[in-house]
Order: structure tokens, then C-alpha cells, then sequence
């Protein structure tokens, strides 16, 4: 069975539960699997301050886990228009995988979160998908075909699904923004199927 890597990382709810649902949408995908992974946090200090394994949720993602993975899913909250750090952190580590081509010609697809309506989702997703296209990925959206892209009065953008967290960071994903991050889980695995099929 296939597997697409749903990466992201959040000290609140709200990314976290967006993830949950791109890994259904890639489950909805006959002979598509997702495995879903998280990042640490960064510290200023120079000690490694987090134990290997997280108290909860998924575990932490590794290189490998990029290697063996058919397909990518990447989400973080917004920072000032950006991904977060920890996320970041995680990618500048990948430079022997770029050296290798190792991600070149999988599907990737991005989420996101903020904290107000104004945001900075938009450039929060396509900020991450710069380290993508570097690593030579194909980037799959969310096309205007998906009707709840055109009804949601919350999250939603053809970059990828988002979602207003509010101020705590704990407002609930509307019915739209589940369908629409199953969308994206959908779209990566339907593509990676589509690829690997090709290449067979």
C-alpha cells in the first residue's frame, strides 16, 4: 500500500485536527494509506530540551519518513505570513534528500491556520511551497470544481485549505474546511496513484 506523508506542526488544535482530516481524504483513495507526523518544537537554547517521542499525537517525523513516502501533505499555522519554525526547521534539514532528488516528481499539497480572518493564509501556503518546488515536487491546489471553495464564508483558498483558529486557537473546522482538507488529501493521493500507475 501507498503512503502519503501528512507533515505539519501545531501547539494548538486547529492544524492538528485539519491534518486529521487530509489523512481521511487520502484514505478515501483505493490502495492510498496516510501517515501522519508531527515536528517538534524549536528552543533558543543549544540542548535538545524535547524527549524523541511526543507525550501525545503522532510521532515526529524523520528524513525517511519524506523518503518512503509516495506523496506529501504539509501544514502549519501561520507565523507573521510564514510557517511556523519548527516546520521550517525540519525542512532545512533536507538538503541531502534535495542533493539526492528524492522528493522529485511526488505530489505535495499545503494547509494552513490562522489566527485571525486576515491572516496571512495565503502567503503562509505558498510560502511552504517554496522548499517544495525546490525539492522538485508537483504541487496539487484545491480547483474552483470543489463547490465548498465557492460557499465557505471561513477558510478555503485554491493554494490549499485553511481555517480561522481565533484569537485561542481552538474554533472548530466548519463542514467546509473538512471537506476542503479532504479535498486536498484526495487530490495528493488520486495524483501519486495516477504517477505511480504511469510509471508501471
Amino acid at each position: 500500500m501507498s503512503e502519503i506523508l501528512v507533515l505539519y506542526y501545531s501547539r494548538s488544535g486547529s492544524t492538528a485536527n485539519m491534518a486529521r482530516q487530509v489523512a481521511r481524504g487520502v484514505e478515501e483513495v483505493d490502495g492510498m494509506q496516510a501517515r501522519l507526523r508531527t515536528v517538534p518544537p524549536v528552543s533558543a537554547t543549544c540542548e535538545a530540551v524535547d524527549d524523541e517521542i511526543p507525550a501525545e499525537g503522532p510521532p515526529y517525523a524523520t528524513v525517511d519518513d519524506l523518503k518512503e513516502c509516495t506523496g506529501l501533505a504539509l501544514g502549519s499555522p501561520t507565523r507573521f505570513g510564514n510557517m511556523a519554525a519548527p516546520l521550517k526547521y525540519f525542512l532545512d534539514q533536507t538538503s541531502a534528500l534535495w542533493m539526492s532528488g528524492g522528493l522529485a516528481g511526488k505530489p505535495a499539497g499545503v494547509f494552513t491556520s490562522t489566527g485571525t480572518l486576515h491572516g496571512g493564509q495565503e502567503s503562509t501556503l505558498l510560502a511552504m511551497m517554496l522548499p517544495l518546488l525546490h525539492h522538485g515536487m508537483l504541487l496539487t491546489g484545491v480547483p474552483y470544481t470543489q463547490p465548498e471553495l465557492v460557499s465557505t464564508t471561513t477558510g478555503g483558498t485554491p493554494y490549499g485549505p485553511s481555517h480561522v483558529a481565533g484569537a485561542d486557537g481552538d474554533s472548530v473546522l466548519t463542514a467546509d474546511e473538512q471537506v476542503l482538507c479532504r479535498a486536498l488529501g484526495r487530490r495528493v493521493a488520486q495524483t501519486a496513484r495516477a504517477l505511480e500507475r504511469g510509471r508501471a
